[in-house]
C-alpha cells in the first residue's frame, strides 16, 4: 500500500538510517532490521529519542546494526507513550500523503543538482 506501483528501494551500498519513535521491547525494531539487512546495505545505523534498558541492550547486539543513538534510557520506562505529550497514532493515508511529499521533493532536489 505504501510503495504504490513502485518497487522497493534499492539498498544495497547504501547507509540506512532508522529511525524510530522509540523502543519498548525492541522486538519491532530488530524484525525491521533483520529485513533491511537482507538488502545489503553498508552500514545500518538506529536512532531512537527513548528505549528500554533491555531493548537498548538487545538492539545494540545486533551484528547487523553498526551504531544506535539513543537520546534517552530512563529507569522508570514503562511505555514509549509516557515520554509524549501527544501519542496518537498516524494513520495510513498520512503516511502515504508524507511519503508522496518526500518522493516529490527528492524529485524537485534531484532536478536542481
Amino acid at each position: 500500500m505504501y510503495y504504490g506501483h513502485k518497487k522497493p528501494l534499492d539498498f544495497r551500498g547504501k547507509i540506512i538510517l532508522l529511525v524510530d519513535d522509540g523502543a519498548a521491547t525492541g522486538s519491532t525494531l530488530l524484525s525491521s532490521i533483520n529485513l533491511i539487512h537482507l538488502k545489503n546495505p553498508v552500514e545500518i545505523v538506529v536512532a531512537l529519542p527513548v528505549a528500554s534498558n533491555s531493548a537498548y541492550k538487545k538492539i545494540k547486539q545486533s551484528p547487523y546494526i553498526h551504531r544506535v543513538i539513543c537520546l534517552l534510557i530512563p529507569s522508570n520506562f514503562n511505555t514509549v507513550g509516557q515520554f509524549y505529550e501527544n501519542f496518537n497514532q498516524v494513520k495510513d493515508e498520512e503516511v502515504i500523503q508524507w511519503l508522496k511529499k518526500t518522493a516529490e521533493n527528492l524529485s524537485m532536489s534531484n532536478l536542481n543538482t
